[in-house]
């Protein structure tokens, strides 16, 4: 079987663009992303048992993908920055490592973990915005409520947190989303620890 004069070569050039365009079909790497707790004001707490109820999320968050903003009808996605974790953990484990920082004498834990008692106040969340608005400024919009164990009734507070982004990254983007929980769970921390 005879070849035809530089077969070898076009079956080889061939073979090496089929490379190419194999290595340029895969996507890079993706940024993983975690929330980093802030340290707050110690706040002196009565309640000695706290539960951190799990977080109620919008579902537009609720996604791997970080969101970058949620401004004129349009969801703005990092389609290569990604959290570690789910969110919605994420925020949970953060704001116990923080309201336990905050509240030194008591004893906080989640709903989701494995550690269960009766808690002597429990805190109910929800997070309704979590991204950029159109001036690059971090919002978080959000309702909290103490429940006091054994009575009836709670009186919901609502907040809105702004914090300015330091630069137009991801990163940027993400110490915000720390610092704007680290407020939150300042005032958290005081909602608690009124009688």
């Amino acid at each position: 079987m005879t070849r035809a004069p530089g077969s070898g070569s076009v079956l080889l050039g061939v073979a090496l663009l089929c490379a190419a365009l194999l290595a340029g079909c895969t996507s890079p790497n993706p940024n993983l992303y975690t929330i980093a707790p802030v340290p707050g004001t110690v706040v002196a707490s009565r309640p000695k048992v706290i539960l951190l109820r799990e977080i109620g999320l919008a579902r537009y968050l609720d996604r791997p993908e970080i969101v970058r903003s949620s401004e004129n009808y349009r969801l703005g996605v990092m389609a290569n920055d990604l959290w570690g974790e789910s969110l919605r953990a994420m925020i949970g484990r953060v704001l116990v490592e923080e309201l336990s920082q905050r509240l030194p004498g008591s004893t906080i834990y989640s709903e989701t973990g494995a550690v269960s008692t009766r808690p002597d106040k429990t805190v109910e969340l929800n997070i309704d915005r979590l991204d950029e608005d159109s001036t690059g400024h971090l919002v978080l919009l959000a309702q909290a409520a103490v429940a006091v164990t054994g009575r009836r009734g709670t009186i919901p507070r609502s907040f809105r947190i702004v914090v300015p982004t330091t630069g137009a990254d991801t990163g940027a983007e993400v110490a915000a989303i720390s610092g704007a929980l680290g407020q939150l769970a300042d005032r958290l921390a005081v909602m608690v620890s009124q009688p």
